[in-house]
């Protein structure tokens, strides 16, 4: 393991864990396997070792490192969505395994808050619960640019509902904004440009959706 030879590792792990399963190396052995795993880029592997270990040693006292792992190998598999978060179509990203990092990492600050590695997990759901935001904000862009309105609103509507208090809910209430405007429903459009008005006094888009709307009434 120190000299980066997982592959090797792992053999003596497995090893050790089928020779002597009682032994007083077996769990310390499963435990290695988690991160031998991960270090070799089998992500699945390492989940699945992690999935393992919880279940058969719920209340071991490194348990909760088997959590962190979990999360940080579904947080390596979605760098795609979080590095680029616009692809060339973006309705067809799959954000499943950011939501998975994200409910693993919830998971271990919720059930070991004490664990020394909750605070790192903390950050990655802030980290996380941001960039799925940027992402369906970006969505809703992206049918908005193309002139699906009603698809635009309706993700726009999502981000607020369940992304409030995030920096793209700016974005999500201009492209609410312009697709009101679009749609030619002046009264959904004059509020939720109110809402951003409010909320986001110095946005930038301010003055291009005040165009907007006068030139739409």
């Amino acid at each position: 393991m120190s000299e980066g030879n997982y592959k090797t590792a792992l053999e003596y792990l497995d090893k050790i864990q089928a020779r002597y399963p009682f032994g007083r190396y077996a769990q310390q052995a499963q435990i290695d396997t988690i991160f031998v795993q991960y270090k070799d880029n089998e992500p699945d592997a390492a989940i699945a070792a992690a999935d393992r270990f919880i279940k058969t040693n719920p209340r071991h006292p490194y348990v909760d490192y088997a959590y962190y792992m979990k999360g940080l190998a579904n947080f390596e598999r979605s760098n795609t969505l979080i590095e680029r978060l616009a692809p060339s179509d973006r309705t067809k990203t799959d954000t499943a395994t950011a939501r998975q990092a994200y409910n693993d990492f919830s998971e271990l600050v919720r059930k070991f808050p004490n664990s020394r590695y909750a605070e790192d997990a903390h950050q990655r759901v802030l980290f996380l619960h941001n960039s799925l935001a940027a992402y369906e904000a970006n969505v809703a862009d992206y049918y908005l640019r193309r002139g699906a309105y009603v698809a635009a609103a309706n993700r726009a509507e999502y981000v607020l509902k369940n992304y409030a208090r995030t920096p793209a809910t700016e974005d999500a209430l201009s492209i609410m904004t312009q697709a009101y405007i679009k749609m030619n429903m002046p009264k959904l459009a004059t509020d939720s440009l109110r809402v951003l008005e409010r909320n986001y006094p110095q946005s930038p888009e301010l003055p291009k959706l005040n165009t907007l709307i006068k030139g739409a009434g």
